[in-house]
C-alpha cells in the first residue's frame, strides 16, 4: 500500500447525522479547511429518500454495517442485529425518521452529573437552530434551519382509534412530543417534508458541498489516529486498497456513532489498558471508559391481527394494492410509502402517582416475526413497548487489531434487574389500552404473545425471548469528568489533545425517547464549541 498525506484544518469521521452537521458548520465561515471521511458511499438511491424506504435498508451491506451483539443468556442468547447508517447521512439515511427529543428531565440530569451546559434550557436552543418545523416557530421550536420536521402526511383511522383507545384508558392526547411536556398519546413527527426524507445529508451536507473549503471522501474507512507525543494530529484511512494520512491542524473530531468511535480510538491507543495490551496496540492514553456505558431502548412487542386491510402488510402483499400506494405517493406523496417507523404512540408512567413516563407505547402499521425478517401475510400491526431509561449497561470493544473486524458489541440487555418488570408493566398497561372499545372494532386477535401468555412470568419470557431494540445505541464515549470520562463538557477526549467526539456516543444517559433528533442538537452545540475556541464566535 501507498501513503498519501494532505492537509486541513480539521478532519472530520463519520458523515453520519453529527459528521454532516459538523462539515456544514465548520465550513460557514470559510476559514477553515475540513475534510470529511465516510466509509459508505453516496446517498443516490431513491429508497434512501422515500421515507418507507427504510425497511429495505435493514440487512443491505451498501448502506449498512450489519453488525450484531453477541450471545447473552438474559434475552435468549440471540444475536440481534444492530444496523447502523453506512452511507452519507450515516443512520438519518435508513432509520425510522421519528423525530423525538427526549424530556427536559434527562438533559437537567446531564448537568445534575456535572456537565454544565448541558440543561434542557441551555441545549434547546441547539434543536431549535436546527428545526424547520412545519407547524412554524414558537417557544419550542425553530423555523426556517435546515432540518425539515413534519407532522405526518395524512391521518390513519387506526391511528385516530388508538389514540382515541388511550384516552379511554384514561390517558391524555398530546399533539406535540417535543412542547412542554411528553407525556401523553398523538402523532409522532418525522424527519421529512412533502412526502421526502430530511436526513443529515439533505439538511446540512447538500448546502454546504459546494464549497471550497470542503472536501468530503466517500469509501474511506478510519483505520487509526495519528499522534505526535500524546496529540492527534492526523487520521489514517483506506480508499481503494491505499493508505493515506490526512494532517488535522487544529483537531480531528470522531464522529462514527456509538460503536464505531469506540473502535476507532481503541485501535489507536486509546482506551482500556488491558484490553490493548491483550491485543498488542500501543498505549496512547489509559481511558476505562471507552467502549463502556452502552445502553439503548429495549422494547416489548404485541401483534394484532387486523380486521381491515389497511395496513402496510396488505399494501406490499397485494399488488394491486402496492401499484395504488406506488401511484398515490408519485402523485401526492402521501399514503404507506410516506409513512416513517412509527406513526403515532404515547408517553406514559408505569408507577402510580409519578407523572415522569418510562415507557413509551407506539403504533406500527405493520407486522411481521422480527426486523428485517419480511411482514405478516395477514392484516397487522405491532403496539411496540419501549423502556425509555434503562439501568443496564454494555460495552462494546475491539476484535482484534485489524481495524476492519466488526467491534465485540455486549449490550447488557435486562442485566440490571430493576428493567424487566417496568417492560412488564408497560406491556400490561398497553393490552388494557388495545382493549378499549374504539380500538377493538378493527381487531381480530392479539397474534403475538397470544392470549395463552396471561401471567408475569409468561410476559416477562415474552420479552426476554422475544423483545427487540430501537436501534438507539448510545454512552460509549461518556461526557463527564470523572476517571471514567472520556470527553469534557466540549467534547474533547481527556488527556488527549486536539481530539474531540462529537456523537450520540457522547451521551451520559439514554434520553426518553428516539436518538437522532438529539445528535443534530450534539453536533450543532459541538460546532459552536469548536467554533468558540478557533476566534469564529
Amino acid at each position: 500500500m501507498t501513503s498519501e498525506a494532505a492537509a486541513f484544518d480539521y478532519v472530520i469521521v463519520g458523515a453520519g447525522t453529527a459528521g454532516c452537521v459538523l462539515a456544514a458548520r465548520l465550513t460557514e465561515s470559510g476559514r477553515h479547511r475540513v475534510l470529511l471521511l465516510e466509509a459508505g458511499g453516496s446517498d443516490r438511491s431513491p429508497w434512501i429518500h422515500i421515507p418507507l424506504g427504510y425497511g429495505r435498508h435493514f440487512a443491505n451491506p451498501k448502506v449498512n454495517w450489519l453488525y450484531a451483539s453477541e450471545p447473552d443468556p438474559a434475552t435468549g442468547n440471540r444475536r440481534i442485529a444492530q444496523p447502523r447508517g453506512k452511507v452519507l447521512g450515516g443512520s438519518s439515511s435508513i432509520n425510522g425518521l421519528v423525530y423525538i427529543r427526549g424530556q427536559h428531565e434527562d438533559y437537567d440530569h446531564w448537568a445534575q452529573l456535572g456537565n454544565d451546559g448541558w440543561s434542557a434550557a441551555e441545549v434547546l436552543p441547539y434543536f431549535r437552530k436546527s428545526e424547520d418545523q412545519q407547524r412554524g416557530a414558537d417557544a419550542w421550536h425553530g423555523a426556517g434551519g435546515p432540518l425539515r420536521v413534519s407532522d405526518p402526511a395524512e391521518p390513519h383511522p387506526l391511528c385516530d382509534a388508538f389514540i382515541e383507545a388511550a384516552e379511554q384508558g384514561g390517558y391524555p392526547r398530546n399533539p406535540d412530543f417535543n412542547g412542554q411536556r411528553q407525556a401523553g398519546f398523538g402523532y409522532v413527527q418525522l424527519t421529512a417534508r412533502n412526502g421526502l426524507r430530511s436526513s443529515a445529508t439533505t439538511s446540512f451536507l447538500r448546502m454546504a458541498r459546494g464549497r471550497p473549503n470542503l472536501q468530503v471522501v466517500t469509501g474511506a474507512r478510519a483505520t487509526g489516529l495519528q499522534f505526535s507525543d500524546c496529540r492527534a494530529e492526523g487520521v489514517r484511512y483506506l480508499v481503494d486498497g491505499r493508505e493515506r494520512l490526512a494532517i488535522a491542524r487544529r483537531e480531528v473530531i470522531v464522529a462514527a456513532g456509538a460503536f464505531n468511535s469506540p473502535q476507532l480510538l481503541q485501535l489507536s491507543g486509546i482506551g482500556p489498558a488491558g484490553l490493548l495490551r491483550e491485543h498488542g496496540i500501543a498505549l496512547v492514553a489509559d481511558r476505562p471508559g471507552v467502549g463502556a456505558n452502552l445502553q439503548d431502548h429495549y422494547n416489548g412487542r404485541l401483534v394484532y391481527r387486523s380486521n381491515r386491510p389497511f395496513t402496510l402488510n396488505d399494501a406490499l402483499a397485494n399488488p394491486l394494492r402496492g401499484m395504488a400506494a406506488g401511484l398515490r405517493y408519485a402523485l401526492l406523496r402521501k399514503g404507506v410509502l410516506a409513512m416513517g417507523a412509527s406513526y403515532a404512540a404515547g408517553f406514559i408512567s408505569t408507577v402510580p402517582g409519578v407523572a415522569r413516563p418510562d415507557v413509551q407505547v407506539g403504533l406500527a402499521l405493520f407486522s411481521g416475526d422480527k426486523a428485517g425478517a419480511g411482514l405478516h401475510r395477514f392484516s397487522g400491526f405491532s403496539i411496540v413497548v419501549r423502556l425509555l431509561r434503562p439501568r443496564s449497561r454494555g460495552r462494546v470493544a475491539i476484535r482484534s487489531a485489524d481495524p476492519l473486524a466488526p467491534p465485540v458489541i455486549q449490550p447488557g440487555y435486562l442485566a440490571d434487574e430493576a428493567d424487566a418488570p417496568i417492560l412488564l408493566e408497560g406491556l400490561k398497561a398497553a393490552r388494557r389500552i388495545m382493549s378499549q372499545p374504539s380500538i377493538g372494532r378493527y381487531l381480530a386477535a392479539e397474534h403475538d404473545p397470544g392470549p395463552s401468555c396471561r401471567s408475569d412470568a409468561d410476559l416477562l419470557d415474552h420479552i426476554r425471548l422475544r423483545g427487540g431494540i430501537s436501534y438507539h445505541p448510545v454512552g460509549t464515549c461518556r461526557m463527564g469528568s470523572d476517571d471514567d470520562a472520556v470527553v469534557d463538557t466540549r467534547l474533547r477526549v481527556h488527556g488527549v489533545p486536539g481530539l474531540r467526539v462529537v456523537d450520540a456516543s457522547i451521551m451520559p444517559t439514554l434520553v426518553s425517547g428516539n436518538t437522532n433528533a438529539p445528535t443534530f442538537m450534539i453536533a450543532e452545540k459541538g460546532a459552536d464549541l469548536i467554533r468558540e475556541e478557533a476566534g469564529d464566535a
